[in-house]
């Protein structure tokens, strides 16, 4: 008697191909329920999963039945009243007997399916169907990183690259070819056997066939089953990978104007935004800035927690946003994006600085989105804007934000994945 002993470690998601499977089955649902509870988020609480809830009637499985009509002749067993698949009404509210904590007059309901998801998930939901428009390859500067890819099969190798079937076909091949004309002669030469008739004056002739018959079989298992000539392995090569080098500016308004509510939802657009950069894309700079009568490059501490104030001056960072790409982000290397949230107040004697500046970046950027939070209607700058992006509706977005509710449904418009 043997035994076999699985000494393999317990997995910690054991679980883990049903769980991507349910996921993927109830995609729609999922990222619905994310979206919603992404409104009650905090604007640091971005490292944690989230708990989600799905209506129960959408988990239901489709199943055959009868349908209604024609005689049916039933037996049941023991029961005369119903057959297994029938659904009957819960009770009336107040025509129980429990005593439970309270009633409701609401009829027939349906329990939620409420399950935890991870940060990983929900991130993975968030982001599923988002990308940076317009992005296009270009091979980093100075950085070269291959992959390796199959180019077909060699005769030398290494173990670890040896092509089992492609080995295993080969030595078939071969076998066959060596003993098809052995096997054909001795399957004729076993039939001419069985057919000889057992008598004395065919005892010699017998005998010879046997012999003959022994040779061919000998023969055959001499045949090696797998021999070096068989052995093959897969041949790798190394190609270029070609890299999207990115670079995101976050321009934030931060003058009087901007009310802490106002900020907060600004710094909500800006987090989602970030979140998604770094979680999508490896090679892409962020550059934050600043702004109210004077623009300033900050850090993520700085541009998220600062409470710095003051006027309204836009085209200071545009300007600034010039600048910079001239000094550290030439346009043939990187792909250059843009994203500007504001209440959408301006001095009126900067609205001709800013179009001149926006006009000098937009033949720069790959795509500018500009948002602005307010629930008044359009702002002077929302007006200065609107010419540019008739102009140039390919690479230059517009959207507004009034509340919570609509950050993630605009940033979804401004970052959906383009249909080819």
């Amino acid at each position: 008697m043997s035994f076999l002993i699985d000494r393999r470690q317990g997995s910690k998601q054991k679980s883990l191909v049903n769980r991507q499977r349910f996921m993927n089955r109830y995609r729609k649902q999922i990222r619905k329920a994310v979206a919603e509870n992404l409104r009650a988020r905090s604007i640091t609480n971005t490292d944690t999963g989230e708990k989600i809830s799905i209506p129960a009637r959408d988990l239901r499985e489709p199943f055959f039945h009868h349908g209604r009509g024609g005689r049916v002749t039933r037996v049941f067993p023991g029961n005369e009243k119903f057959v297994r698949g029938d659904q009957f009404p819960r009770p009336e509210a107040g025509s129980g007997n429990g005593a439970g904590p309270g009633s409701s007059d609401s009829g027939e309901g349906m329990d939620e399916f409420v399950f935890q998801i991870s940060q990983q998930e929900f991130l993975d939901a968030l982001f599923e169907d988002m990308e940076l428009p317009n992005l296009t390859k270009r091979q980093l500067s100075g950085v070269e990183e291959f992959k390796r890819v199959k180019a077909g099969f060699a005769r030398e190798g290494t173990p670890t690259n040896i092509s089992i079937i492609r080995s295993m076909r080969s030595a078939t091949a071969r076998r066959i070819a060596l003993g098809a004309s052995k096997r054909r002669e001795l399957r004729e030469l076993e039939e001419k056997l069985m057919a000889l008739p057992d008598r004395e004056d065919t005892l010699r002739e017998r005998r010879e066939l046997e012999e003959r018959i022994e040779q061919l079989r000998e023969q055959l298992a001499r045949i090696p089953f797998l021999d070096d000539f068989d052995i093959q392995y897969h041949r790798h090569s190394k190609e270029p990978v070609p890299h999207s080098k990115a670079v995101m500016f976050c321009l934030m308004d931060v003058s009087g104007s901007m009310d802490q509510a106002t900020k907060d939802l600004a710094k909500r657009f800006f987090i989602l935004l970030y979140l998604f950069l770094s979680r999508n894309y490896e090679r892409t700079d962020v550059v934050f800035i600043r702004h109210h009568t004077s623009a300033k490059e900050v850090d993520e501490e700085e541009f998220f927690y600062s409470r710095e104030t003051g006027g309204t001056v836009v085209s200071s960072a545009l300007e600034l946003m010039n600048k910079i790409i001239a000094a550290r982000y030439p346009v043939n290397e990187w792909n250059i994006y843009g994203a500007q949230a504001s209440d959408g107040d301006n001095w009126p004697e900067d609205a001709e600085r800013c179009v001149t500046s926006i006009n000098k970046l937009l033949p720069l950027t790959q795509y500018y989105a500009y948002i602005e939070i307010t629930d008044q209607g359009d702002k002077p700058l929302w007006e200065t804007y609107l010419a540019i992006q008739k102009n140039h509706p390919d690479i230059f977005a517009m959207q507004h934000i009034k509340g919570p509710e609509d950050i993630y449904p605009v940033f979804h418009e401004l970052f959906r994945k383009q249909e080819s």
